[in-house]
């Protein structure tokens, strides 16, 4: 007889929303002319949440990954759609309400540094490019402290990573924002160091975890979660992830990250979740589920760690204290 552990980050049967119920919403919003529209604005009369560039792909909602599971109940989509940070738009989180004059449609993406032929491409050609788009569950871990469990839509970055067809010197992803301070007025701040850059080795980006997401709840992102295509990271604190990406650079040279020229002694390159290194103002031994209130244990890598432990040991880092910053 085959016995199957259920690895600690999974979702109890008993705690996931059945299949049937979750499916017959999505078509009865369908039905009533809602697709497209935010909760909040069915519920709340906020109006409809931006539509981007990814809209065209078509095929929402995408089939369901189920090696990618939860141990929480999904956040609900009204606060995982308006309780966010985008500092581009603003340091408060309903910037949800700012975003709406960002245009992500049309929206072009740039391959480029030690790749085999740089390019310029339409968003909605490039995921079609390279392929594999699917639903995930995964936990988001603010350094902050709070924390929420979203339905994500989208493609593995490995996938681009083998489009590109990077050099073998290459050793990082650098990743860039738009920078638009007409539209986006956070970007007049000049204390800033806009625009927004991300980076993550080349092992990092082309782990199973890594992924681009163009949807959320079954629909393409709306702009305040990082329309048209955002990083996802889940064993990575949420500053990580960068939104709105229009770069993506192959460089044998390490990227300092838009938080780390900020705040070098708060924010570092490797930002992996670690409950046991706090925060030099708050401790991060526990986290908020957004929407609940409720404060759980924060586990080391947010609960990842067997899809990526093995990746920092090969790097001969034994201690995961020093993979925080």
């Amino acid at each position: 007889m085959l016995f199957k552990l259920r690895q600690s980050w999974e979702l109890p049967e008993a705690a996931a929303t059945p299949e049937d119920i979750y499916m017959n919403r999505r078509q009865w919003l369908k039905a009533a002319g809602f697709t497209g529209l935010g909760l909040g604005a069915l519920f709340a009369g906020r109006g409809p949440l931006a539509s981007s560039a990814l809209a065209a792909i078509g095929g929402y909602p995408f089939a369901r990954n189920k090696t990618y599971t939860l141990d929480r109940a999904i956040t609900d989509e009204v606060e995982a759609t308006t309780y966010n940070n985008f500092y581009e738009f603003g340091s408060s989180k309903n910037i949800w309400k700012k975003t709406r004059n960002m245009k992500s449609d049309p929206w072009t993406v740039t391959i480029d540094g030690m790749v085999e032929t740089e390019m310029t491409l339409d968003a909605t050609d490039l995921i079609d490019r390279i392929g594999g788009t699917q639903e995930r569950l995964y936990r988001h871990r603010c350094v902050e402290a709070w924390s929420m469990a979203i339905p994500w839509s989208g493609v593995p970055l490995a996938n681009l990573v083998k489009f590109a067809r990077p050099g073998a010197g290459a050793r990082y992803v650098r990743m860039e924002t738009f920078m638009n301070p007409v539209i986006a007025p956070g970007q007049k701040q000049s204390w800033y160091p806009w625009p927004y850059v991300e980076g993550l080795t080349i092992d990092e980006a082309v782990n199973e975890l890594a992924f681009l997401a163009t949807g959320i709840y079954g629909k393409p992102l709306p702009n305040q979660n990082g329309a048209p295509i955002r990083l996802v990271t889940p064993w990575k604190y949420g500053f990580k992830s960068i939104k709105s990406i229009v770069r993506f650079t192959f460089t044998d040279e390490r990227p300092v990250s838009f938080w780390e020229q900020l705040a070098p002694t708060e924010y570092g390159f490797w930002a992996n979740v670690n409950p046991g290194i706090p925060h030099p103002r708050w401790p991060q031994r526990t986290e908020r589920l957004v929407g609940t209130g409720q404060r759980v244990p924060t586990q080391m890598f947010n609960g990842y760690g067997e899809q990526v432990s093995d990746m920092y040991a090969a790097l001969g880092i034994t201690d995961p204290r020093e993979l925080y910053y």
